[in-house]
């Protein structure tokens, strides 16, 4: 019987983050190590660090590619509640990128494509805002209602909802709840 590993085709790179995140899934970000890693993908134990350096660079990789995946889910000209119900839908679907992505001290922080993934979700995020805001009053906004979403999220994602909030959709929850913030003065 052979002991080498056989010849890995297609997209290492993208192998080795689905296999994280399912890593991340089962054991958190704290318990992975790039050795187990190169075993559950097959590889050798030197392939993750050709394509990431070191474990930060992965976690680099995952929070980037976590990042675009909620631009992409926010990229609709949407009002901010549905924003941030699509940001709490985000969370619930992709919970080890939303993890790595809020723990910068697991990362390269000045990685380019990091830096752009979240500006192009930040953007994404302003984009819901009402277009006669000043720039400052926009970013305000746009942190108070990141905010929101993603308390609601972490909520969510940790079990602490109320039990009558766990059994509904985790998005239109929020949906309701953020509307009941929606209060007309007059």
């Amino acid at each position: 019987m052979s002991t080498e590993r056989p010849y890995h085709h297609g997209d290492l790179r993208q192998t080795l983050l689905v296999a994280a995140v399912e890593m991340i899934a089962e054991n958190g970000p704290a318990q992975l190590s790039l050795r187990d890693l190169a075993r559950r993908a097959g590889v050798s134990h030197a392939a993750p660090r050709h394509h990431f350096k070191d474990k930060a660079g992965l976690f680099t990789a995952l929070a980037a590619e976590g990042y675009r995946l909620l631009a992409e889910a926010l990229a609709d000209d949407l009002a901010l509640i549905e924003l941030g119900a699509r940001y709490v839908g985000f969370a619930v679907a992709h919970p080890s990128h939303f993890e790595v992505m809020h723990q910068p001290d697991r990362c390269h922080l000045d990685d380019p494509d990091l830096l752009a993934a979240k500006a192009r979700a930040w953007d994404s995020l302003r984009a819901g805002l009402p277009s006669t805001l000043d720039d400052a009053e926009a970013n305000r906004a746009a942190l108070a209602a990141w905010s929101i979403a993603h308390g609601f999220a972490t909520l969510c994602l940790t079990g602490n909802l109320p039990a009558a909030a766990r059994d509904r959709d985790p998005a239109e929850e929020f949906r309701e709840i953020a509307g009941l913030l929606d209060v007309d003065p007059d």
